[in-house]
């Protein structure tokens, strides 16, 4: 291993030396020399039929040095001495047949103008035909010495593997695969998705079945891996993909698209299978014009930008050129954080940290004063639902009555757009984190009645790998043995990636003319049990190794969520994964009234009263029975 590094360290070595200190051009210098030299010679033995006149050796002579002069001149003005011959593609050999039509060009010209006696044009046609010929072959052979050759004959291990997919897309990525030597995979047949035409082909690969004859193919082909790559299958046939190949102990391995593939790469990464892939949906699909009509050149503040969420909404705001994003949070530490990790990313738009509590009137005007927002994504919240059941005046207060203060102000300083992000709890909740979510639903509502700005509200259910998500908790226990437990074995989640909730809460706030409920289309809900049996599938582990216990249902939990209430009336928007739900209007006094009264009565009044007066205030709200000792009951899985 050291003495394989050392050479490649040897190697590059020499490389780096001949690039830089000229040597590399003189050595092309003279190949190319010689090579034109010998080209234009068989090109007179291919025109007098190997028997050359004596006249026109003389011609061949007086000629010759004029003519190579020409053409490496104008090879190297066409940029064909630069650049490693390894990397070569088809747009290099497109260039290399115009730079030999120039050089004819210019052969023939001074053959016409200049030589007294001129060669026979069939000569120049027979060169600039053996120049295309010899010198795309040379950086051909080159290229597959490098990429085949070597690997026929390195002594890495090399796993033969399968593709999943037929697309144009997946053939470049094959071969991209296929040609780098430091792979250590070699694509040997593609798999089709859906129905194929038999005996097809992406480029030297041949489409050999569906994927539910993937055991055949791979045994066939002796291949102990199949790849797919990242968006090609949804989760439901990625999870039947995945239990086939362990079935029959195929490793199933993640691609990025084609347009992931870093530059300059020395090896496209793969990586294991995980819980996100098994859960994915049909990409969304955006309306980027729309979108960037709304953020483009704005001034855009985004509230709690260190959570999972804000913090996304943040990235996918700079692919849209705002003129300026405002990191708005009361952690200090996440806000450095974010701003740290898209100081590099922002372009030409401007980062700004602030550090503000959104129930704060004070401080919050500070913001809008210095920063005059014109759209306002906020997405500041409590979310822990167990938590904030012993913290009811905290999550009244920080969820509704700080979306309050930041709407006022967005009112006063003349925002143009307020998008709040809420939650699937807040329809007919259960728990105390939900009814603040309502309570801060309709703080909206209200002043979308009576206010320039245009409001909007985005609800959605749980979201992988945010604060607060299972399945980090779920993992942890796996890496500790287990068990894992869980709440009620018919326990239900609907589940969403971050980066695809973010881009359809840009996509619903371009859409909000005022007052609408947007909701996400979150695809089926699933059990939590199935899910953390996946994750011990994914871990590697049998499925008996790991126990799973159902310890009762906690304070606040629901068995199902839902998207919207009985009332609501949901219309299709134009785009698929967006709905609109129009809620029944709330008079902003009314709502004010209750918060304020919150506001006085924090550290005077029990949680159980504050609960009561929720229950009064909002009637879906279920009070869930307490659980003080919950039912245990313990299955393997």
């Amino acid at each position: 291993m050291a003495e394989s590094i050392t050479t490649r360290n040897s190697k590059q070595g020499l490389r780096d030396l001949i690039e830089h200190t000229g040597v590399r051009l003189i050595i092309l210098l003279v190949m190319h020399t010689v090579l034109f030299v010998g080209l234009l010679w068989l090109a007179m033995l291919l025109r007098f039929d190997f028997q050359i006149p004596a006249h026109m050796m003389d011609r061949f002579r007086t000629s010759v040095a004029a003519i190579v002069s020409v053409k490496i001149v104008v090879f190297y003005l066409a940029g064909h001495f630069h650049g490693w011959y390894r990397y070569v593609s088809f747009s290099d050999v497109l260039a290399l047949g115009r730079a030999a039509l120039l050089a004819m060009l210019a052969v023939a010209a001074l053959d016409y103008f200049v030589f007294q006696q001129p060669l026979p044009r069939t000569v120049i046609l027979l060169d600039f035909l053996l120049t295309i010929c010899a010198t795309g072959l040379l950086r051909s052979v080159w290229r597959l010495y490098d990429e085949r050759t070597l690997l026929t004959f390195s002594n890495n291990h090399i796993n033969n593997a399968l593709m999943v997919g037929t697309s144009p897309q997946d053939g470049k990525l094959a071969h991209q695969i296929n040609s780098q030597k430091t792979s250590g995979i070699r694509i040997k047949a593609l798999v089709a998705v859906g129905e194929f035409r038999r005996g097809s082909r992406l480029g030297n690969l041949r489409v050999r079945g569906s994927m539910d004859k993937v055991h055949s193919i791979a045994l066939k082909h002796n291949c102990t891996h199949v790849l797919v790559s990242n968006n090609t299958l949804s989760g439901t046939q990625l999870r039947q993909l995945n239990d086939l190949c362990a079935e029959h102990g195929l490793q199933v391995r993640i691609l990025p698209q084609m347009d992931e593939v870093m530059q300059g790469a020395k090896k496209i990464p793969l990586r294991e299978l995980n819980i996100s892939d098994l859960l994915r949906r049909e990409p969304a699909q955006l309306d980027e014009k729309r979108i960037g009509n709304t953020v483009r050149g704005k001034r855009i503040l985004v509230t709690g930008a260190g959570g999972s969420i804000g913090s996304e909404i943040c990235r996918q705001l700079l692919k849209f050129n705002p003129h300026e994003i405002v990191l708005l949070g009361r952690g200090e530490n996440r806000i450095f954080a974010i701003n740290q990790e898209l100081s590099g990313k922002a372009g030409s738009t401007k980062l700004t940290t602030a550090i503000a509590d959104v129930t704060n009137k004070v401080s919050m005007r500070g913001v809008f004063e210095k920063h005059d927002p014109e759209l306002v994504f906020h997405a500041a919240a409590h979310k822990h639902v167990f938590l904030m059941e012993g913290h009811v005046a905290e999550a009244i207060t920080n969820n509704a009555h700080g979306t309050r203060v930041t709407a006022d102000l967005a009112i006063e300083f003349g925002v143009e757009r307020f998008v709040l992000i809420s939650t699937d709890k807040a329809v007919n909740p259960t728990s105390v984190m939900g009814c603040s979510k309502q309570l801060a639903e309709r703080v909206i509502h209200s002043r979308a009645l009576s206010s320039d700005t245009i409001f909007g509200v985005v609800r959605f259910g749980n979201v992988l790998g945010s604060n607060g998500s299972v399945i980090p908790i779920f993992q942890e226990q796996i890496r500790n043995g287990g068990p894992i437990t869980i709440t009620d074995p018919n326990m239900t989640r609907y589940f969403m990636s971050i980066p695809e909730a973010s881009q359809l809460v840009l996509q619903a706030g371009s859409m909000c003319t005022g007052g609408e409920v947007f909701c996400l289309d979150m695809g089926k809900p699933m059990r939590i049990v199935d899910l953390a049996k996946d994750l011990i599938h994914l871990s590697g582990l049998p499925q008996d190794s790991i126990e799973i216990e159902f310890m009762g249902a906690r304070t606040g939990e629901k068995l199902y969520e839902e998207l919207y209430f009985d009332e609501e009336a949901t219309i299709e928007t134009d785009h698929e994964k967006v709905r609109a739900a129009y809620q029944r209007p709330y008079e902003g006094t009314a709502i004010d009234d209750v918060l304020d009264e919150v506001l006085q009565q924090r550290g005077t009044v029990s949680n159980e009263e504050l609960k009561d007066q929720l229950k009064e205030l909002i009637p879906e709200y279920r009070r869930p029975l307490r659980h003080d000792t919950p039912s245990k009951a313990v299955t393997k899985s």
